[in-house]
């Protein structure tokens, strides 16, 4: 039912995506953080592999159930281009940002294990700069310090370096930030559809994939707590407005100087 509800009048200001496995089917989540704190499973789409055009599937099908994707949403991802092409594709005024524990635990597999407390450490700190110009020197060092010996972690590194600072460049407080700073909400969830679903050992087809997953979000969100940080809602939604606006302004005067050149 949760599946085909109305959107309409929910204010959701951060969206999570992402996608379980249960056998061979892929279910593609979606969660919504509402401008209170409430967190919402919203939906969900099934196929064998979480590709764009699945996704944009589930994107467009929230838009058509009345869920505001004109105003700007903080969409957090774990780094799946599939998901990022799907977000950009959909949205009105995207705003992404990349899970920064997914980044963290990519860069340090492409290392060797005496290296990987130490990368770790850096780049944490890094996260939790008093400015993004900061963090982006930080990890910019880091980086090169990889470049030669391990040049898959320094590509890593600074693969969606920008969209991993995003929290940060939008100013959000550090109670909500924890929050925001990766997909941890979503997998939650997706852990709950799995435990939900833990005695099942033959998965017969997608729906019954489809079914249980569902299941499993709905019992999820009886469960849900509102996030930490809530109160500092408002505050995003502002700096998000902020950015899209200084997002479409660069635009804007990038077009006039290309048609004047």
């Amino acid at each position: 039912l949760f599946r085909s509800a109305d959107l309409t009048g929910l204010d959701v200001v951060a969206l999570m995506v992402d996608g379980v496995h249960f056998g061979e089917h892929c279910c593609v989540v979606a969660l919504g953080i509402d401008i209170d704190g409430v967190k919402h499973p919203l939906s969900l789409v099934e196929g064998s592999t979480e590709n764009a055009t699945l996704v944009t599937e589930l994107l467009v099908g929230l838009r058509e159930r009345g869920l505001d994707l004109t105003r700007a949403i903080l969409t957090v991802l774990d780094g799946s281009k599939a998901l990022r092409r799907a977000v950009l594709d959909v949205f009105d005024h995207p705003v992404i940002a990349r899970c920064q524990l997914h980044k963290l635990r990519n860069v340090q597999d492409r290392v060797p294990q005496k290296l990987r407390s130490v990368v770790a450490a850096r780049m944490r700190a890094a996260y939790h700069a008093q400015t993004v110009l900061g963090a982006q020197a930080e990890l910019q060092t880091l980086a090169g310090e990889l470049e030669h010996t391990h040049p898959g972690a320094a590509a890593s590194l600074r693969e969606g370096l920008e969209e991993t600072l995003t929290v940060l460049r939008l100013g959000v407080p550090p109670t909500l930030a924890r929050t925001l700073r990766s997909t941890n909400c979503v997998e939650s969830m997706i852990e709950i559809c799995r435990d939900h679903s833990r005695n099942v050992k033959h998965w017969q087809d997608g729906t019954m994939a489809l079914r249980w997953c569902a299941a499993g979000m709905v019992e999820a969100g009886k469960q849900f707590r509102r996030v930490n940080g809530h109160l500092h809602l408002r505050a995003l939604r502002t700096a998000l407005e902020r950015h899209v606006a200084a997002e479409n302004v660069r635009v804007t005067e990038h077009n006039h100087t290309s048609n004047a050149a």
